[in-house]
């Protein structure tokens, strides 16, 4: 999340990658450690702002009553209670678009389900089809200068759906030339888009891919990524954080106490996520043509999803599409671990061997990672687009 190293996993990721281990906590640990107590935080707060479920003993003059009966009369008498489907349409930044037409139309003409509805969506980028019945139907959103994009619901008897952000991409150009500047343009959108996304609204998860169509990131767009998740905010809070810890428990005594000591103490912490940052997600990867981000799948079964996490720990997604070797991460460790051997305490640096069994365990801590990106960060983090199904 932060980067395949830094914050919060590869934004969450980028202390995913320990710069390190003998000398703290790994820094994928510090931030896995971070986030899981955000997380618990985040569950309790949402526990304690659900209203109570209501007694069975309630009032049965209370408002909502005789809305429930109703609804109950209406589906014992057979009638079709109907809903309603609504949604927000965003340009490539990520502004509401006002304008847009929303069309919706039933998927089975033998269904029962209304006719053909228009809309267009207004100042706040928004559209609403009330009274519709229950059935599948196919959402279509468009607007001259991008492309079409359709959506399938499946409502409910009665239910309320709200879609997930909807994303105006811009068109590709029909001719060769105008094709490869498109997709530049596109890899630019994507990349504006994965830098708004944040677990619980504050911590970056910039590296993570939820379109799973993604354009392959530029050179310059994998530095630029690097250095935005190494200056974020939460990467020097989390920085200082442990370097606090470290100072109370005096890790590193050679550091000494005091101003001058707690310094050297975030100075180190912050390096190490730092070169990891640059080294295993922009340095490299733009040597060997490799993306840094983690592709998410949500799509499949369990068994299957668990797997294809653990395997991202080891291969990723060359700037060609195809799967291969993550020499990138795993190369990024160790020239991270290898560095930090320039300004920790002589008595507390890494020797080879060490560093290349602490990058192994960086590589166990990224799978550990990946399987927490694809079963808990997505609804941890607000406002994503919204993208058609991973096929990997």
């Amino acid at each position: 999340m932060l980067a395949k190293g830094a914050i919060i996993g590869k934004g969450i990721n980028r202390y995913r990658v320990p710069g390190s281990w003998p000398h703290r906590i790994s820094a994928w640990g510090r931030s896995f450690a971070f986030l899981t107590l955000t997380g618990f935080a985040a569950l309790a707060w949402t526990q304690q702002a659900r209203p109570p479920a209501a007694s069975p003993a309630a009032d049965s003059s209370l408002p909502a009553a005789p809305q429930v009966h109703a609804t109950t009369a209406q589906a014992e008498a057979g009638q079709a209670v109907t809903g309603s489907i609504s949604g927000t349409v965003v340009d490539p930044d990520g502004t509401e678009y006002e304008g847009a037409r929303a069309a919706l139309t039933a998927s089975d003409a033998t269904s029962g389900a209304a006719p053909v509805r228009m809309e267009t969506t207004d100042s706040s980028g928004s559209f609403s089809f009330s009274g519709i019945r229950a059935g599948t139907y196919k959402l279509t959103v468009s607007c001259n200068g991008f492309a079409t994009q359709v959506r399938s619901i499946v409502l409910n008897d009665g239910q309320s759906y709200q879609t997930e952000p909807i994303v105006l991409l811009v068109t590709r150009a029909d001719s060769e030339v105008r094709v490869t500047a498109s997709t530049a343009e596109l890899a630019q959108v994507e990349v504006q888009l994965e830098e708004k996304q944040r677990v619980l609204g504050f911590i970056p998860n910039f590296y993570v891919a939820y379109d799973p169509h993604a354009p392959a990131l530029s050179s310059r767009e994998k530095f630029n990524l690097a250095w935005k998740t190494a200056i974020d905010p939460v990467s020097f809070l989390a920085s200082g954080a442990f370097a606090g810890v470290e100072q109370a428990g005096n890790t590193f005594s050679s550091y000494g106490q005091g101003a001058q000591g707690y310094g050297k103490r975030f100075g180190a912490t912050f390096a190490d996520s730092f070169f990891s940052d640059m080294i295993g997600n922009a340095v490299l990867p733009s040597l060997l043509k490799q993306d840094p981000r983690y592709f998410y799948k949500g799509t499949g079964t369990t068994r299957v999803r668990i797997f294809y996490a653990i395997a991202n720990a080891v291969v990723c997604k060359g700037d060609n599409g195809h799967w291969q070797p993550n020499y990138s991460s795993i190369g990024g460790s160790l020239a991270a671990g290898g560095i930090s051997n320039l300004y920790y305490p002589a008595s507390d640096r890494n020797g080879v061997s060490l560093t290349f069994e602490n990058a192994l365990i960086g590589t166990a801590g990224s799978a550990a990672m990946n399987l927490f990106e694809e079963f808990v960060i997505r609804r941890m983090t607000p406002k994503l687009p919204s993208y058609g199904s991973s096929q990997p």
